[in-house]
């Protein structure tokens, strides 16, 4: 309940009200226009004559049964929140609703008003009337709802009515403080659906005709009454059209990694606005530099985590409060235990190859790393980012890395770059490609001449054609080269 200190500022802001309004209209009256609306002889009739209040100086006496007036920014955000529900939940069919035509859901057009509801604010007892106009193909269903509750085609204290050219209306002959509150129609084909949102104001009427006032001097002695909103006198007690929290949005179970971020987003409705608390295990959530309790602007809250740790894990539940009553929801977190991170490392390095012309090469490397590592191509200084028919890039769960080059040529001869990348680091290693033309290389028919091992040092070379003798006596002349027959070898030498 409200203290007296918020009973006695409300119903000051309320008397401040009715003085402004009633120096615009006696302003009004002295440039020439004597005649007083219906409010303000209502008002006159409910307050006095030095008391009476102006809702509406614009509207004529004939209208006064249904004025417009705007919501505060609340209601228009109560207004919202209700639309929103009701288009995504489902409706009760009265059974003697006319079933759609049999237009295909291509050729449809779904719902749309061309005339919304309006807001209304009248006195107890009087006509309310909401129209609207819709249109669709097929010819949507219309129903009608009150603060979110079905209104049955069938209850006796509305009239609802609706006519081939979309003109809809609910019509209550005399309304009650009961009726005042938020009034949704929802029109709905095979299309989709479409709603909109008229608020009715009912303020009650003393039947003595004249509302009680307290003795002249009393600090309340100039106070309206108004059941829909706080009370005239301090002994009546205090009615406000409450509404109790709704969750419109809610997150399910969740599984996040330890170590990084953990959100949990909700929208909730309610009048007033709801208080949030989240608890863990039933124990309250605390806010410190690892979990932060948001509000964004568009109404949606959140309980952020970062770094989730192990001591996070557990069934949370939030729980939405205000004067209507409660509305809670629960989820489980489960924590993932953190992977020990390892920087790669090359258990074996790429080689330095070469190869013929037209022949195929593999360039191979081995590598391990946790998690396991992203592999990266180079050659020279541009990145090989995919595979084709003749350079493709191939690795297994081993930690094989290759990369096979089917027809090599000149062109793909240079330096070749691999890096191995995760979480923890990144490693390189380098290797060259030589690719040689064919007539370097001996003919394949062609078979390397053996040298048997020999007693004598030169001897195995003198059978490679190479004199050694003349190689050691270079200032020997021609006739010096032949050796006298008596002379033998040293095995020293």
């Amino acid at each position: 309940m409200a203290s007296d200190e918020e009973i006695q500022g409300s119903k000051d802001a309320v008397i401040q009200d009715l003085e402004r309004k009633l120096r615009f209209k006696e302003d009004l009256l002295n440039n020439g226009q004597p005649r007083l609306t219906y409010e303000e002889r209502m008002a006159r009739r409910l307050l006095g004559a030095d008391s009476a209040t102006v809702f509406n100086v614009q509207e004529p006496e004939e209208e006064a049964a249904n004025q417009e007036y705007k919501v505060s920014s609340c209601e228009q955000r109560l207004i919202s929140e209700i639309e929103y529900r009701l288009e995504r939940s489902p409706v009760e069919e009265s059974g003697d609703e006319a079933p759609c035509g049999d237009t295909s859901v291509e050729s449809g057009v779904a719902p749309f008003f061309e005339v919304k509801l309006k807001h209304y604010k009248i006195f107890e007892g009087m006509p309310a009337t909401f129209t609207c106009r819709v249109a669709g193909d097929p010819k949507p269903k219309i129903y009608w709802f009150k603060d979110g509750k079905q209104i049955s085609p069938k209850n006796d204290h509305y009239s609802i009515r609706s006519d081939p050219s979309g003109n809809c209306s609910l019509h209550t002959a005399a309304s009650t403080l009961e009726d005042d509150g938020n009034y949704t129609v929802m029109a709905a084909n095979p299309q989709g659906r479409v709603s909109c949102t008229g608020r009715l104001m009912v303020q009650a009427v003393n039947q003595r005709g004249r509302s009680p006032r307290p003795p002249a001097g009393h600090p309340h002695s100039r106070r309206p009454r108004s059941r829909s909103r706080d009370s005239a006198d301090e002994g009546e007690p205090i009615q406000e059209r409450f509404f109790r929290p709704h969750f419109l949005q809610a997150p399910g179970d969740l599984t996040v990694q330890e170590g990084r971020l953990c959100r949990m987003d909700c929208k909730v409705s309610g009048l007033p606005m709801p208080d949030l608390t989240w608890l863990l295990g039933g124990k309250p959530v605390r806010q410190d530099s690892a979990h932060k309790m948001l509000v964004r602007e568009n109404g949606v809250h959140s309980l952020v985590i970062e770094p989730v740790s192990a001591r996070d894990a557990g069934i949370y539940t939030c729980v939405a409060t205000n004067r209507a009553g409660q509305n809670s929801f629960s989820l489980e977190l489960l924590v993932a235990a953190k992977e020990a991170h390892k920087p790669p490392v090359f258990l074996e390095k790429l080689q330095n190859t070469g190869v013929s012309d037209g022949y195929p090469v593999r360039l191979e490397c081995r590598v391990s790393g946790a998690p396991p590592p992203q592999i990266f191509w180079k050659k020279e200084n541009e990145s090989l980012t995919h595979s084709t028919d003749r350079v493709s890039m191939h690795q297994d769960h081993h930690g094989y890395v290759c990369l096979l080059i089917q027809g090599a040529t000149k062109d793909d001869a240079g330096w070749y770059t691999v890096s191995a990348k995760n979480e923890a680091g990144i490693v390189s290693c380098t290797a060259r490609l030589d690719v040689y033309t064919q007539w370097q290389q001996p003919p394949p028919s062609a078979k390397p001449k053996r040298v048997r091992p020999s007693a004598s040092r030169y001897a195995a070379l003198s059978d490679q054609g190479l004199d050694i003798r003349a190689a050691f006596q270079p200032e020997a002349g021609p006739s010096a080269l032949a050796l006298s027959p008596g002379l033998v070898e040293s095995e020293d030498l």
